[in-house]
């Protein structure tokens, strides 16, 4: 935007100079807007026939404890102001509710993701229930980067049905981990359940697991093996450095030169300890 400096002096006193703070304003306005990066992404909620959104409210009455707690969810946080409101929460993963809420919860919630019971054949009735989504597809709906992971080669089996998303992540209630909170290792606590020969305690510990599982593996999925962020021992390297002295290369003030020819850190006989070692400051079994 160009401004014409020379008409503006021509205006009178009690014109101009309003007229420049307001010009100069708009382009600072402008310069803003032009500069700045949006980074949004609208979610279609999915539209069933004869099935109306009542809005989460509605659901309190029959789920009050839910709909209570939901409130303390992570997830509540995307939840707008005012009617734009109405059509997200509860029925933004369960689908549109008012046949649910008309039938006194005869008829389920279009992805109640449970068999759930019959849909009524009433006469009357204009709902046909699809099949239950999978847990998975509802969160997927949103996160379509984490879809991506679970289609690398090494990841946790949702896509096969062992285990759902709600196994380590609370949709309705509190931080959206499972073993989320303030203390640094809480998370880990979500992984231990299922794998609790790492959990120690162990004589010689590995730094590496105070700060946390997901310094070393991707939680959802990898192209690497283990589900490891990094491949080789370019993941160890990330906090063991290294340097070259005298045509030697040393880790940790050792010579490794030879030994990092003889495979990974993990797999060459050195340091197969890697959550944790009894008998071995070097991570050894």
């Amino acid at each position: 935007m160009k401004l014409n400096f020379d008409a503006l002096r021509q205006l009178p006193d009690r014109w101009a100079k309003p007229l420049a703070f307001t010009a100069c304003g708009i382009v600072l306005v402008m310069s803003g807007i032009s500069c700045r990066t949006v980074n949004r992404m609208a979610v279609v909620l999915p539209e069933v026939p004869g099935a109306n959104y009542i809005g989460s409210k509605e659901c309190e009455q029959c789920h009050e404890e839910i709909y209570r707690d939901f409130a303390t969810a992570d997830h509540a946080r995307l939840i707008a102001e005012g009617p734009n409101a109405k059509n997200v929460g509860c029925e933004s993963c369960h689908g549109p509710g008012s046949l649910h809420s008309d039938s006194g919860g005869e008829i389920m919630p279009p992805y109640s993701f449970t068999a759930g019971r019959p849909v009524s054949t009433d006469p009357g009735a204009q709902f046909s229930n699809p099949p239950p989504r999978t847990t998975q597809t509802v969160c997927f709906d949103c996160h379509a980067d984490i879809r991506g992971k679970f289609n690398l080669a090494s990841h946790h089996p949702v896509p096969e049905g062992r285990m759902t998303c709600t196994e380590c992540h609370s949709p309705h209630k509190g931080s959206a981990h499972t073993s989320g909170g303030m203390a640094l290792l809480s998370r880990n606590e979500g992984c231990l359940k299922c794998h609790p020969a790492q959990r120690g305690p162990h004589v010689f510990e590995h730094e590496a697991m105070n700060e946390g599982c997901t310094t070393c593996h991707d939680a959802h999925g990898s192209v690497n093996a283990k589900m490891l962020t990094v491949r080789d021992s370019n993941l160890c390297l990330k906090c063991h450095f290294q340097t070259v002295r005298s045509g030697q290369l040393l880790i940790g003030g050792s010579d490794h030169t030879l030994r990092v020819q003889q495979g990974n850190c993990w797999t060459a006989g050195c340091h197969e300890a890697v959550h944790g070692s009894r008998v071995s400051s070097s991570l050894r079994f």
